[in-house]
């Protein structure tokens, strides 16, 4: 890795909190409460870690990895979920998760053509785990966007070191947002979008419980704000002129919460991130890949069980629902900080993608009276 490479990714945490998400703006969305630094990371255990890619004119892309809990995640899995919104993507993990409703790696975001790299890496990063000298299969979990509008993704620029960079770095604390990690050469509703995150926090009487979302943003249709057809205000809205492409792309959602839901319930919990997505304008595209995990950081599952039989205590249904509005909630409102915090870029081939302007957008919900001032 070169000197100014290098030198970029130790000044990431230095200005990657320069602009304001959607709440700082005065966008509040939704009636329930958030966690203390609206982010997946609010799920207790839960480590996010990121590793952003920029050099040059041609490299815009990097590794998001998000890790359940801190223990040793093939020993001790966790209760898991995926859901297939739209499927033009390349996600790995998904047969044995939906088989068996665990999960037992790490979820590692990145780039379509570097899907494989990430799992490579996320195989070596568990077998060197200290307890696993010997396994003989792991289930890697791999999500990705296409970023190569902005990004030479030809190149495979993302390696295994990468991705073992971002698993090592992975901690409980705010997560970055915006152009990092895997969100540093993506697309949202024809403006810059990347890596955004949200939770919420159940009250008491509702449980207490916390789901937290990070996003991965590279989708199009017509943009709105908390209701506000901001998209169409600003004129800028797939298929607005000539029946193109501008919809397609991808965003994969990540769902974590410590409440004790079963590989079911965790299934339609993922369903409700997609109705998320549709509050914020996402239409699922024919060429859009658009995937849910959901996880939960209760119950954990030993690998090798010393007993036949296994006891666990499960939300019932009826239960699950103030879930399923906080799921809807934090993936909408992640979509939205991934917007308002994503930076203008410019990358492979002269290609450049505006930031959301945040002084129209702030006109926009004035004029509706969707702004809290």
């Amino acid at each position: 890795m070169n000197k100014s490479l290098l030198l970029l990714l130790a000044l990431l945490p230095a200005f990657s909190f320069a602009q304001k998400r959607a709440r700082d703006l005065g966008i509040k969305i939704g009636v329930l409460p958030t966690g203390t630094m609206n982010a997946i990371t609010d799920v207790a255990g839960v480590k996010v870690g990121q590793v952003t890619l920029t050099e040059g004119a041609d490299i815009r892309t990097g590794v998001t990895a998000i890790i359940p809990h801190e223990g040793n995640l093939f020993q001790q899995k966790v209760q898991a979920a995926m859901y297939i919104g739209n499927g033009f993507g390349k996600m790995t993990g998904y047969p044995q998760v939906e088989e068996l409703g665990t999960m037992e790696s790490p979820i590692v975001l990145t780039n379509t053509l570097s899907v494989p790299t990430a799992a490579d890496a996320i195989i070596d990063w568990t077998l060197g785990q200290k307890g696993n000298e010997n396994v003989r299969s792991v289930n890697p979990v791999v999500g990705e966007t296409n970023d190569s509008f902005l990004n030479d993704i030809r190149g495979r620029h993302v390696r295994k070191e990468h991705v073992l960079n971002a698993l090592a770095q992975a901690e409980n604390g705010p997560v970055q947002e915006g152009n990092v990690g895997a969100g540093t050469g993506t697309v949202c509703f024809n403006w810059k979008g990347g890596i955004g995150t949200a939770s919420r926090k159940l009250p008491q009487k509702l449980g207490g419980y916390t789901v937290g979302v990070l996003v991965q943003t590279n989708f199009g249709g017509v943009l709105k704000v908390n209701g506000v057809p901001v998209g169409e205000e600003l004129g800028q809205y797939a298929f607005k002129d000539v029946l193109d492409k501008s919809s397609d792309g991808s965003c994969m959602m990540v769902l974590a919460t410590d409440a004790p839901l079963d590989a079911r319930n965790l299934k339609r919990l993922a369903k409700r991130a997609f109705m998320g997505l549709a509050q914020t304008g996402g239409i699922a595209s024919n060429g859009s890949g658009d995937f849910v995990i959901a996880f939960s950081t209760a119950n954990i599952v030993l690998h090798d069980s010393p007993e036949r039989t296994a006891t666990a205590t499960f939300l019932i249904n009826d239960a699950a629902s103030p879930l399923f509005l906080a799921a809807i909630e934090s993936t909408e409102e992640a979509i939205i900080n991934s917007l308002v915090m994503a930076r203008t870029s410019e990358g492979t081939q002269g290609h450049k993608v505006e930031e959301l302007p945040k002084e129209k957008l702030l006109e926009i919900m004035r004029k509706y009276g969707r702004l809290k001032e």
